[in-house]
């Protein structure tokens, strides 16, 4: 696994996104309810646009006797550019407000009117206003009032050019106003004149502004969508901020690279196996066969994970409670027991014991006294009656279990350690086909770690996403320096079970409760590295 300042990898940013989706979704939906109550209490505006159309100002620089200027792309775009700067200059913000009243000043209709170019000679004039009407009135009014104005600079424009054009007509003889240049003069002067009196104007009104049904802002809906993707921003920093504050142990691989161990199995999540441990006390219950495959597979796996020896005394370990470690070797123990094989399930935990309890065993002699010497192995040992599935076949499987004991000794971690115990073990590694060791937490007390080297394998359960990773940091440094024959790790409580290679089998999701039988889900679909 990569490490932290390493980042993530897609696989794991995957991961992320599945652990932290509810606080990204509900980032979401405060940000884009936020957005929306924001907008929704924010003041309603309008906006109405009227459009003004220009014409060329080649003509009238012809008619006063000027040069036209070059036509072309970049006269069109000074020609846009010099009607919009004639639109805005002017004191057209006081005449409106004087003409409209309503309680308008020079200052609000400046600031509700902007002006924009549209195409080459369309100048857009917006007008924005709480009020619709009120909008449509002054973008109409400011319109008709611009071309108002032109008209009048226009008259006088052309007023002024045939002025100009009589008095150079009067410098001239008779004979010249009838020569090459006159005649030109005289010309000028009658299409000015004709132009004067019909009140030629090169703009006017194109489009008169429509009252607006719908207010141009707030604008609700994006500003609700900007919000729920403001949202989704910062759900993302939350989440990848929190999976870097997070030390628990995330997924399956965590365990291999923390304890560098092979994985000898992954248990999801499912509600089968905590129904199964409450349902059938007094009796070891059937799963149904994703589940009961699962614990067939990590038994499998064991028996063959190293052929030059037999592995008979297996202790299943785990660094802290809550782990499902008990429920495991439980289950790992019945699986074993329904292929034939001579099984006993061993509890050392002498502090919180819960086999007993799961198993509806009597009240009785238990490990505690067999170590004092009080009774003998077989005993306190006690048989249990598996049941079959439907069609199976196998009749008559037990599973002998020998429970910590009804009265719990106040050493537990001397007894452990005592000769009893080992010879103990060596009966029962004489009389059985394979011992499942349940222990207590490693972490949380030292009563088993004498057992550590006694045993032929040792196999360390986290759970993915409740183990912190210091706990199991601290497990592995105390293992390694142990001596201990390490065997692998089971993933307990993963949501995505391991990789199946079969094409289309699709692994059901197995629980796994935690030690006192009651929690957590799993499936199984196991990956072994050698």
């Amino acid at each position: 696994m990569q490490q932290d300042s390493e980042g993530l990898n897609f696989e794991q940013a995957l991961g992320v996104l599945r652990r932290r989706a509810p606080l990204i979704l509900l980032c979401c939906v405060l940000a884009g309810a936020a957005a929306f109550a924001f907008s929704a209490h924010q003041t309603k505006k309008y906006t109405a646009t009227a459009s003004l159309v220009f014409g060329k100002n080649s003509l009238n620089q012809q008619i006063a006797g000027l040069s036209a200027s070059s036509s072309g792309s970049g006269s069109s775009l000074g020609q846009q550019a010099s009607d919009l700067e004639l639109v805005r200059l002017g004191n057209m913000a006081a005449t409106i407000a004087s003409l409209l009243g309503r309680g308008l000043t020079e200052e609000k209709v400046r600031e509700s009117v902007s002006i924009a170019g549209g195409e080459s000679s369309v100048v857009d004039i917006s007008a924005t206003s709480t009020s619709p009407v009120l909008a449509t009135e002054i973008a109409n009014t400011y319109a008709s009032q611009f071309v108002k104005v032109q008209r009048l600079a226009n008259h006088q424009y052309f007023k002024s050019a045939l002025a100009l054009v009589n008095r150079q007509l009067a410098k001239l003889s008779p004979a010249q106003r009838l020569g090459e240049d006159g005649l030109p003069l005289q010309e000028r002067a009658q299409t000015l004149s004709l132009l004067t009196e019909l009140h030629y104007n090169n703009v006017q009104v194109a489009q008169e502004a429509l009252a607006p049904t719908s207010p141009s802002s707030p604008k609700t809906s994006r500003n609700t969508a900007a919000g729920v993707l403001l949202g989704l921003l910062i759900g993302l920093g939350l989440a990848l901020a929190l999976e870097r504050l997070d030390r628990r142990v995330k997924g399956p691989e965590d365990l291999e690279a923390i304890y560098r161990l092979p994985m000898l199995g992954v248990v999801p999540e499912s509600s089968a196996l905590a129904q199964s441990t409450e349902r059938n006390r007094g009796r070891g219950s059937v799963l149904p066969p994703a589940e009961a495959e699962a614990f067939s597979l990590i038994r499998a796996h064991l028996r063959f994970f190293n052929i030059d020896r037999e592995l008979c005394t297996i202790l299943i370990a785990s660094p802290a409670p809550g782990d499902g470690k008990t429920t495991i070797a439980r289950r790992l123990a019945e699986a074993a027991a329904r292929l034939g094989s001579r099984v006993l399930l061993v509890e050392v935990d002498l502090r919180h014991p819960t086999l007993a309890q799961q198993f509806d065993i009597e009240s009785g002699p238990g490990l505690a006294d067999v170590l004092i010497g009080a009774v003998p192995r077989g005993d306190a040992t006690r048989s249990v009656t598996l049941e079959v599935a439907p069609g199976e076949g196998a009749k008559g499987r037990t599973l002998d279990v020998l429970a910590a004991g009804a009265v719990l000794p106040p050493n537990p971690g001397e007894l452990l350690e005592s000769p009893a115990m080992n010879t103990l073990l060596e009966g029962a590694k004489s009389a059985y086909d394979f011992v499942v060791i349940d222990t207590p937490p490693l972490i949380a007390v030292s009563d088993a770690f004498p057992l550590l080297t006694r045993v032929d394998g040792v196999v360390i359960v986290g759970r993915v996403g409740r183990s912190r990773r210091d706990a199991a940091e601290r497990l592995h440094q105390v293992l390694a320096s142990s001596g201990a024959p390490l065997l692998g790790v089971i993933a307990n409580g993963s949501k995505s079970g391991g990789p199946s290679p079969y094409p289309g089998n699709s692994s059901s999701s197995p629980v796994v409760p935690s030690d006192n039988g009651i929690s957590a889900s799993n499936d199984l679909t196991p990956t072994v590295k050698t």
